[in-house]
């Protein structure tokens, strides 16, 4: 059963797609970080504590949804895990669809001599043992049967545990995304004005240094470290994503071999065997009648030889003796009277042969007609 390709480009720029904020929300998303950029370059720096708290809110920065997303990844490998046992070797459905091939196999009439008869061959003829073989069959496909129907199940129950794990991975993504967002606009707005301060050469030169060096190393460069690890972890989500939808697809694919197996497979096989025996019990009956034709021929050609031997000894019984003139004489009379005999019984039989010809033409006429109605039926 071939599987189906799945195309794993279009499925990320897919997922890429469903995940990614939404107009208003970078609309919003920029507000927030130019006005965080904003109160981070106006801190003054004689506040530690603002200090503090600033440096605390970078490194809190998006690490709830990180640390949501770090432990939705490590529970799917274990669900994934747990699931793609069922797709090994050892398998439901992977080990019926073997056996399944194997019985049918080993049914399949078409490598079987049906003609092939041994020493107790009127006892046992071909078409009984096959019969025989496939009644022993049929209830084992049964049981495969219906161990295919217990894998399909579970491939569903599969997929439905997929699409749990995969709508919870999507919403953390939403979320990623958005505080990715959020993050390298924040990015971009704290590096302008930074760029902006170093060209602007204000009074206070030493606390204007101070501010930049304080946004650039503890604000700037953890920023910029927690933009890669949600890069990274959206990565992964998007790669989770997508091996889940893998599996779903590849599941569904499974579930359809399975209908097929149960429909066009085994339905192909019962059909099989009722022709083979179709055409077997022809075969006897062909053999039948090449029989009969040849009884027939051996009939005919006794006949002949026996009409040329009688024949050949009437001619030499007939020169080897002498006919009386009035045994003669008598039989020649004898011949003429019945050969009146024969002229009345003409005269007689020809209405009667007249009404059996008209009967046998009906019956030709009828058979012609039968003959037809057969061929076209053949045709059809």
């Amino acid at each position: 059963m071939e599987m189906a390709i799945v195309n794993t480009e279009d499925l990320r720029k897919e997922v890429e797609t469903e995940v990614k904020p939404a107009e208003a929300e970078v609309c919003a998303i920029a507000k927030q970080a130019a006005e965080n950029a904003s109160e981070i370059m106006a801190l003054d720096m004689e506040q530690v504590e603002e200090r503090r708290r600033i440096i605390q809110s970078m490194d809190d920065f998006a690490m709830e949804v990180l640390q949501s997303a770090s432990r939705k990844n490590t529970l799917l490998q274990t669900t994934v895990g747990n699931l793609s046992k069922g797709g090994e070797d050892g398998g439901v459905v992977s080990n019926s669809l073997a056996d399944l091939h194997r019985e049918i196999k080993n049914l399949d009439p078409s490598v079987l001599d049906f003609t092939k008869e041994g020493a107790l061959g009127k006892l046992f003829n071909p078409i009984r043992r096959y019969f025989d073989r496939y009644t022993r069959a049929d209830a084992v496909i049964q049981d495969i049967l219906v161990s295919l129907d217990k894998g399909k199940a579970t491939l569903k129950n599969d997929n439905t545990t997929l699409d749990l794990e995969e709508d919870a991975l999507r919403e953390i993504s939403k979320k990623l995304n958005v505080e990715l967002a959020l993050g390298m606009a924040l990015d971009e707005n704290i590096t302008g004005l930074i760029e902006r301060a170093q060209a602007g050469g204000e009074a206070d030169g030493e606390a204007c240094e101070e501010k930049i060096r304080f946004a650039t190393e503890e604000v700037l460069f953890p920023l910029r470290q927690r933009i890669m690890d949600m890069q990274q972890m959206q990565v992964v989500n998007h790669q989770g994503i997508i091996a889940m939808e893998v599996i779903k697809r590849n599941n569904k694919e499974l579930m359809r071999g399975v209908d097929r197996a149960k429909t066009v497979t085994v339905t192909a096989l019962r059909t099989a065997v009722m022709v083979a025996s179709a055409l077997y019990n022809q075969k006897i009956v062909l053999r039948k009648i090449e029989l009969l034709n040849e009884t027939t021929s051996n009939v005919i050609a006794a006949t002949s030889r026996m009409l040329k031997e009688q024949g050949a000894a009437i001619q030499k019984q007939a020169t080897q003796t002498a006919v009386s003139p009035d045994v003669l004489k008598q039989a020649f009379q004898d011949a003429l009277s019945a050969l009146d005999d024969i002229a009345a019984f003409k005269r007689q039989a020809l209405p009667k042969m007249q009404e059996t010809v008209a009967q046998f033409r009906s019956l030709a006429e009828a058979g012609e007609k039968e003959i037809v109605r057969l061929e076209n039926a053949i045709v059809l």
